[in-house]
């Protein structure tokens, strides 16, 4: 298994580049950030909410990132109702308790079946497995925007996936321990044999996402509950599948790489530090923003909008529903304000 997974993650010069890049910004957070705690509270507030809307939806949720701050807000009083209301109380509670405490988390088996029993806690029709790995063979299927579903791979049989989960998560402790490899190569592995295994009859999207998070909090990358990287995975969702689908396709072959993927891993990484830098430089949060978020904001001069005047502002280039997420991130980096609610509301510069 170690000599497997070391031979097939197969090293350029455009790799490394990448790798060196991400470690640099990682020192000058630790050293230079300046920020109050009230305002990273705010900010990781906020990611919560952007990336549960953002990991949920790449699973074919339809609610928005206003929906899924209503319903967070309101969990206490009122349990969620539907299966993408379930499932976004779900990654919620596992991502904020992942923010809070992950120096007390550690990867192993137990570990990861409980976080599997938080992530689907809410959800009535999953409670006979939920926390337990699979007991009949699954598929890994990518839901099209009309809805339906391509079978892209077959993993690790039932009977075999505690094995080969045993052994993946020994491999990890060891290598982490050893720190012969890089964290992000170690973390890039481990993440697609988790996918590969797929080791739960549902949540193993979900759960790899939340589970890249922990590893990159644990491995020092202490900016990552600032900036969402479930959200630029969903801007590049096609991508996503296509790393992962190439990559997949040569899994347990004498041709094994895995550079596609990671390759994919280590550019949304790089947009994060790009995004987290502008968190460094309080007074320009629009340095936040992702590309059409940006677009967007620009729009704005002296006028109030609403989302119908900005979809022919900009000539339905931009989809509604981007737009809406948009706005709601807007809100969040109060760069505009919300006026009035539901459909009649109109948007301003701050």
């Amino acid at each position: 298994m170690e000599n497997r997974l070391a031979k097939r993650a197969i090293l350029n010069q455009e790799i490394l580049q990448k790798i060196t890049q991400i470690d640099e910004f990682k020192g000058l957070w630790k050293g230079s950030l300046r920020l109050s705690p009230q305002t990273l509270g705010r900010l990781k507030r906020s990611v919560l909410i952007t990336s549960t809307g953002a990991s949920t939806r790449i699973e074919g949720s339809k609610m928005s990132d206003d929906e899924v701050a209503r319903l967070i807000a309101g969990l206490k009083s009122t349990p969620p109702k539907g299966r993408d209301a379930e499932e976004v109380a779900g990654y919620a509670d596992l991502l904020g308790r992942i923010f809070d405490n992950w120096k007390t988390f550690k990867i192993t088996e137990g570990q990861i079946l409980h976080f599997h029993k938080i992530l689907l806690n809410f959800s009535q029709k999953d409670s006979s497995h939920k926390g337990k790995y699979k007991t009949t063979d699954n598929k890994v299927v990518m839901r099209m925007e009309d809805g339906k579903e391509v079978v892209i791979f077959e993993p690790t049989k039932s009977y075999l996936t505690k094995k080969e989960m045993d052994d993946v998560l020994f491999w990890l402790t060891e290598e982490m321990e050893k720190k012969e490899t890089h964290p992000l190569i170690l973390i890039a592995n481990f993440i697609f044999e988790f996918l590969a295994i797929h080791p739960f009859r549902d949540g193993n999207g979900r759960l790899s996402r939340a589970l890249t998070t922990l590893l990159l909090l644990k491995t020092g990358y202490t900016y990552v509950p600032y900036v969402s990287l479930d959200e630029i995975i969903e801007e590049r969702k096609i991508e996503y599948y296509l790393a992962l689908r190439k990559t997949q396709s040569k899994h347990k072959t004498k041709n094994e790489n895995i550079a596609l993927w990671l390759n994919f891993l280590l550019d949304a990484l790089l947009e994060q530090i790009k995004r987290a830098k502008g968190i460094m430089e309080e007074d320009q949060p629009e340095k936040l923003l992702s590309e059409k978020q940006l677009t967007i904001y620009q729009l704005f001069q002296a006028e109030t909008l609403s989302v119908s005047e900005i979809d022919k502002l900009l000539n339905k280039s931009i989809p509604m529903a981007t737009i809406k997420q948009a706005l709601s991130r807007l809100v969040d980096l109060k760069l505009v304000e919300r006026i009035g609610v539901t459909r009649g509301a109109r948007y301003k510069k701050i």
